[in-house]
């Protein structure tokens, strides 16, 4: 049995920034070995993103460049030039996977497409990551996060219940749209794997950032194709105060929780957590009908109750009496979780430039082939020697005069 699930596999990533060296990443993460190229000199956009090591900007000390490129070999290479080109064709002859977030004309047009690739290996997997797709009148739009995440809808759905809901719609927290197009790209390269070891032939993925948007809300997205009609912001918000939900978005003395207490079994472990206050016994509210009439009335006055309490307090006494009730954490509660510190979900890895920082690890547990921090993020070019000599077979001396001629 193999060490590890991907042992074997071998990819490699032209690609920059989060969604598509995240897709790489969940493959190096699984044991497949991953190259990944970055421009001579430039290197990765991700280098020069926050944040830093003692927020002192330098290409090698990003955390998000850390945290994405885990567990791969890094190489520079120029597949402008005509030597850079044959370097790339050479890998492609090696490589099971290649993850590329080109826009869709530039790799045909340096006879790099997946026709031209398939010719030098038919059984390549070749994962394209755009804005908007291969084909259709989008495809040439350039985009960056906000633009593509905006695009996939989710901005207009979520601010529909928002805590500021006439506040215009923004994009989500971070990259995260970029983060679910690349596991929505690293389960279509794993499902085709899957399928050419039935055929030996491998296949094109073509991933578009709004459509990996769109289905992450696939049930709101269903409803203008099928009504024919939109649903505004304001509809959301009148849905949901016509359901009468006793909670929401709650803030106690020292942060927020989030209530949510529609049955009732529900209902009546939050009255016992408020200790049985008189108000509970009204008899407007002694039925799921009559709560559900008066829900923003009662929802206030547990707010009233909430306001000196602490969040902690709230969650584990709701917990407790069987109250739907979940703290919403910060980063440092996040970091500091006596759950995820007892699982080992943080992990120590130490690079060159930074020492030994923590990184978040897998978010599963496989029992006989588990994750393991390999190898820590590379240095601009650190394995070109170990890729270009001893995996293609070029002498240092040939080396040196690539870098001269701006190859590598």
């Amino acid at each position: 049995m193999p060490e590890k699930a991907l042992q074997g596999v071998r990819v490699i990533e032209l690609a920059q920034l989060v969604a598509g060296p995240y897709c790489a990443k969940l493959l190096a993460d699984l044991g497949a070995e991953v190259v990944k190229i970055e421009t001579p000199l430039i290197g990765d956009v991700a280098r020069r993103k926050g944040p830093f090591l003692n927020d002192v900007p330098h290409p090698e000390r990003s955390g998000l460049f850390l945290y994405l490129n885990t567990n791969k070999l890094g190489i520079t290479l120029n597949i402008e030039t005509e030597t850079g080109k044959e370097l790339f064709e050479q890998l492609v002859k090696w490589a099971d996977i290649l993850i590329e977030d080109n826009p869709p004309r530039v790799m045909p047009e340096l006879g790099l497409g997946h026709e031209n690739l398939r010719a030098i290996n038919p059984r390549l997997i070749m994962t394209s990551i755009t804005p908007f797709g291969q084909t259709g009148p989008y495809r040439d739009y350039k985009a960056y996060h906000l633009n593509s995440f905006h695009a996939g809808g989710e901005p207009h759905i979520m601010h529909g219940n928002s805590v500021a809901p006439d506040r215009a719609p923004v994009k989500g927290p971070g990259l995260i749209g970029d983060y679910d197009c690349g596991l929505s790209a690293a389960t279509a390269t794993l499902a085709a794997l899957y399928a050419r070891a039935a055929t030996g032939s491998g296949q094109h993925i073509d991933i578009s950032k709004q459509e990996s948007a769109i289905a992450l809300d696939r049930v709101d997205n269903l409803i203008y194709p099928n009504r024919h009609k939109e649903e505004t912001r304001e509809a959301v918000r009148a849905r949901a105060k016509g359901l009468g939900m006793i909670g929401g978005l709650m803030r106690c003395k020292d942060g927020y929780v989030m209530l949510v207490a529609v049955q009732e079994n529900q209902w009546r472990g939050l009255v016992e957590l408020m200790g049985h206050p008189e108000w509970t016994m009204d008899e407007r509210f002694k039925d799921e009908r009559g709560r559900t009439l008066h829900a923003r009335e009662i929802t206030s006055l547990v707010q009233q109750w909430m306001l000196d309490k602490t969040a902690d307090e709230v969650f584990r006494g709701g917990q407790q009496r069987g109250a739907p009730v979940g703290k919403i954490n910060s980063p440092q509660d996040v970091v500091n979780s006596p759950q995820l510190r007892w699982r080992g979900f943080f992990v120590e890895i130490e690079h060159p430039e930074t020492g030994k920082i923590e990184y978040p690890s897998a978010p599963y547990k496989l029992s006989k082939t588990p994750w393991a921090a390999n190898r820590p993020a590379p240095l601009l070019g650190q394995h070109n020697e170990e890729i270009y000599c001893r995996l293609l077979g070029y002498a240092r001396q040939d080396l040196a005069t690539m870098r001269e001629n701006g190859v590598i």
